[in-house]
């Protein structure tokens, strides 16, 4: 048999507009062109996640302890919900008023004289100081030493807008978060999700694998940057507090893999935290796809976790002149008064990108071992490509490598679906950062390949419109977002722009600037590309449900009738998990002082190991690669 298909088999993550099991968090990007039911249960179930109102049965309730209806919800609550999502002013903190000192110098000879507390005097108190008693603890001071001094002095963001998680979700509510980091949180949230959404337990899943042929595939590219983890670290002693125990170990970048394998599987399989600035869910994928194919792997957890909305970050980009900022905002609209919703502009008049928070995972398993399971299928990726830039002028600036992989993407999808049908049936998630020259730079690539295999009215959206850029999570995003348009027939429109900016490529192109109905087209096949800092391009091929299930079908044959009826059960409990997560019952998985592994149980043999708590054994791979290269008696 040839190479196994790694096949989506559930999907979970929480972005600026919402959860992304079942959709939601597609269905709030395109809500104004769902059927009035779907737009319903959409603004319900944001109601929910943004604590606005508990489910109650068949009805809702709010802090009025009033029982609402659906209807009622929506009329009560829809407006709270649309503010309250995708890209809108940063509400985590104020950034008008970001908390800060500033530096002040006094020369040689200017006499300095002030009193404090005795108990602040520092530990080590400078040689040019004069400390005398005062009273009641209080001391003097006096010098007229060289002497610099910080003093509190509040700050102002240069971008105020961010893709942040809709208003009002508790990530710390749903599960004992024990002051964990705000990506790890996030970590715990989305990788729970993508497992309930299998509609399988997962002691099901792992019973039927060795141990070591599961994997996961995780990492943040800035690590934990809040209080709880490295910016604690850094920022404490400067601001005369102390470091905790937890924040060097919680800050480093590969502990989403780590808190997945720890407090959500416990699984001792492969673990794999990649990082490759934007590009960074794609670089796990890649690894992922390649360790299923190759049958290293049957099943793993692939995603990323990214936290990075804060005044630091902010600011460093907006020092890179990397970010939206507000006056320059105001500059392009011609206002006084920035528009914070439409910061996010791809392929549109812009100025820079807008950062944003985002978690996203998916379960990735090989075909015999979904078939057998009876696991739904959401699509499948068979190729991802990966290319360096090679000589650059700036770190930061494009360069050649992004041609090479979205080509060699877009021929891959050709030998699988053939040439008309990426011609007629494909689209593509265009990384669409929002600058000035990822506009130029990604849609030529788009337009020179697009010419090349004869593709015209080539569809081309670009989601960080509506949820900003999650930088390690932004594929993940994207991936999420091709999903949804498999299963409701409908491209996200660049809806933040009125017109595509004139130094665009457009030749065999088409940006939508509102929802592409694609229904009719049966779309086969996504391509989800990413441009990062460094020389980071990678692209992903992604098939629909539709065509993985019909090669599934062509593989198995006499097999797949069972599989569908397999498929029934696994569809219900999916959709029971549905239900609970639409009125935030997310039921986080958090296995935090379960009992060990006792290693003194753990058997080894010359063929394999077993392992207390699992099924099925460790086996070694006997087999000698290496044969041919060796000398024979």
């Amino acid at each position: 048999m040839s190479e196994a298909l790694p096949l989506i088999v559930g999907f979970g993550g929480f972005n600026a507009a919402g959860r992304s099991s079942s959709h939601q968090a597609f269905r709030r990007m395109v809500l104004e062109s769902l059927p009035v039911d779907e737009q319903n249960k959409t603004i319900a179930s944001l109601a929910c996640l943004m604590g606005y109102v508990k489910a109650d049965g068949e009805m809702f309730c709010d802090d009025d302890l009033t029982g609402l209806s659906l209807s009622r919800v929506v009329e009560k609550y829809r407006t709270a919900v649309i503010e309250g999502t995708l890209v809108r002013k940063i509400e985590n903190f104020d950034p008008s008023q970001v908390p800060g000192n500033k530096k002040i110098t006094f020369d040689e000879g200017q006499s300095q004289h002030f009193t404090m507390l005795k108990r602040d005097l520092p530990k080590a108190i400078p040689a040019d100081w004069c400390v005398s008693e005062a009273n009641d603890g209080v001391v003097e001071v006096k010098t007229s030493s060289a002497s610099e001094y910080l003093v509190t002095s509040n700050y102002e963001l240069a971008a105020k807008a961010a893709g942040q998680l809709p208003t009002g979700f508790n990530l710390a509510g749903h599960y004992n978060s024990r002051f964990h980091p705000r990506g790890l949180q996030m970590t715990l949230l989305g990788a729970s999700d993508a497992i309930h959404s299998l509609g399988i337990p997962w002691e099901v899943v792992a019973g039927k694998v060795n141990p070591d042929q599961v994997g996961v595939y995780s990492s943040s590219v800035f690590g934990q940057v809040t209080e709880e983890g490295n910016g604690g670290l850094l920022q404490a002693r400067l601001r005369g507090d102390r470091t905790t125990a937890k924040q060097l170990a919680l800050g480093l970048n590969t502990m989403p893999a780590d808190f997945i394998n720890a407090y959500v599987l416990g699984s001792v399989g492969h673990t794999e935290a990649i990082t490759g600035a934007c590009a960074s869910f794609l670089y796990v994928l890649q690894a992922a796809v390649r360790d299923i194919r190759s049958g290293r792997r049957r099943v793993a957890i692939v995603g990323n976790a990214e936290a990075p909305v804060t005044p630091e970050c902010s600011e460093g980009f907006s020092n890179m002149s990397a970010l939206a900022s507000d006056e320059n905002l105001c500059k392009i609209d011609g206002s006084d008064t920035p528009n914070w919703r439409k910061a996010s502009r791809p392929f549109g008049e812009n100025c820079g990108f807008t950062l944003a928070e985002g978690t996203q995972y998916i379960v990735l398993m090989d075909d015999l071992l979904a078939m057998e399971l009876g696991a739904d299928v959401h699509g499948a990726v068979p190729e991802v490509f990966i290319n360096a830039d090679g000589v650059k002028k700036s770190i930061s600036a494009p360069g050649a490598g992004n041609y090479i992989c979205f080509a060699k993407a877009v021929a891959a999808a050709v030998s699988i679906i053939g040439k008309e049908g990426v011609q007629k049936h494909s689209f593509v998630h265009a990384h669409g950062s929002s600058t000035p020259a990822n506009r130029v730079t990604e849609s030529e690539v788009i337009s020179r390949v697009a010419n090349t295999f004869g593709i015209e009215d080539w569809p081309v959206t670009a989601i960080k419109s509506y949820v900003g850029h999650s930088i390690s999570a932004a594929s993940g995003d994207q991936l999420i977002a091709a999903l949804g348009t498999f299963k409701h027939g409908l491209i996200p429109g660049i809806k933040t722009i009125s017109s595509v900016a004139s130094d665009v490529f457009q030749d065999g192109l088409k940006f939508p600037l509102t929802d592409l109905d694609v229904s009719s087209k049966s779309m086969q096949v996504a391509f989800i590309n990413s441009k990062g800092f460094g020389g980071n391009n990678a692209t992903a091929v992604v098939l629909s449900a539709e065509k993985a299930n019909a090669m599934l079908a062509n593989r198995h044959g006499d097999g797949f009738p069972e599989y569908l009826k397999k498929r029934e059960k696994t569809r219900l409990e999916a959709s029971k998990y549905a239900a609970q997560a639409d009125v935030a019952e997310l039921n986080v998985i958090y296995r935090f002082g379960e009992a060990l592994i006792d290693e003194a149980a753990v058997q080894i043999s010359e063929t394999g190991m077993f392992i207390p708590g699992f099924e099925c054994e460790i086996e070694f791979n006997l087999e000698n690669t290496w044969q041919d290269m060796q000398k024979t008696d």
